[in-house]
């Protein structure tokens, strides 16, 4: 297949590109600087220059693809409503590109927020619904159009996609247990988040454009739940600094932005994705990447 995949030279974006391309796949990435440009070419991969906020550039990369792949997010927390609707925005023009075609589409998206008191499964819908809800509400709209001849899915992330050169949520933690000299959890460290290795996500990407039927839901979960006390105990273990429980009343203020996620639980099953579409995560666990050294010298 020919796949246009937005974010190709993001964290995820780039193994998913890397993937496809040892699976005999054509890619084009969307490029909205020189620098991303070039590394998609010296990988051998297309390139298509634009950004999210280019919707002729993106109807025109998903219009002349045989599938697409879409990660990229601008992030904007400072104006997350301009991100919503940005999000909104490109997601409609893709999959109005697509429609009629029975084209696949993956969309990406998170696991926060689906349920709580237990782990999420390929079951249960996002409450994000409409153009102003997390996102713009692009998991369900992307959904929908399986009912307009598109091959349409979503990938749902684990929250910590990890792997040696993440800057990514554990990134953040690894920071602050630098800055403030002790690697810290909050509470008693119950609260669990799911975890998969950056190269099991990447290729549950492509298993899922190959196989996955119209209107699925897909986990990228490869540890169901591991818990927030493992994960600092294990920075500190790496980064050689004590552990210590912080107060949720200092959570923003240890831990930053990343604060108000790492109090939540954020967990989920990945057993229907795995038996959908037969993929089986074959890379080191969250833990084992901590003490290997991937956020700082073990």
């Amino acid at each position: 297949m020919h796949v246009f995949v937005t974010g190709a030279t993001g964290w995820i974006g780039s193994a998913v590109v890397d993937d496809l391309l040892d699976a005999g796949h054509e890619v084009t990435g969307l490029a909205r600087s020189d620098d991303s440009a070039a590394a998609l070419e010296k990988k051998g991969a297309g390139v298509h220059r634009g950004d999210l906020d280019d919707l002729d550039a993106i109807r025109a990369g998903a219009a002349g693809a045989e599938a697409v792949v879409h990660l990229a997010n601008k992030h904007d927390w400072a104006d997350p409503a301009a991100s919503d609707a940005a999000e909104r925005g490109a997601v409609e023009t893709m999959l109005d590109a697509l429609a009629g075609t029975d084209r696949p589409i993956a969309v990406a998206n998170g696991l926060s927020g689906l349920v709580e008191g237990r782990s999420a499964t390929e079951a249960d819908p996002s409450p994000a619904v409409g153009p102003g809800s997390d996102r713009g509400g692009s998991e369900n709209l992307t959904l929908e159009y399986a009912e307009r001849g598109v091959r349409s899915m979503v990938v749902r992330f684990a929250p910590s996609v990890h792997g040696a050169g993440d800057w990514g949520f554990i990134t953040f933690l690894a920071a602050a247990a630098r800055e403030h000299g002790v690697s810290g959890y909050i509470g008693d460290g119950s609260t669990t988040w799911s975890a998969v290795h950056r190269n099991d996500a990447a290729r549950l990407v492509r298993l899922g454009l190959e196989a996955a039927p119209a209107g699925s839901r897909l986990h990228a979960v490869a540890e169901e739940a591991v818990s927030t006390r493992e994960i600092a105990e294990a920075i500190g273990h790496a980064l050689g600094l004590p552990v210590e429980s912080i107060a949720p009343e200092r959570a923003a203020e240890h831990f930053g932005i990343v604060g108000s996620f790492f109090g939540l639980d954020m967990s989920a099953s990945s057993a229907r994705t795995r038996e959908l579409v037969g993929w089986t995560p074959t890379g080191p666990t969250l833990i084992e990447d901590i003490l290997a050294g991937a956020y700082g010298a073990a």
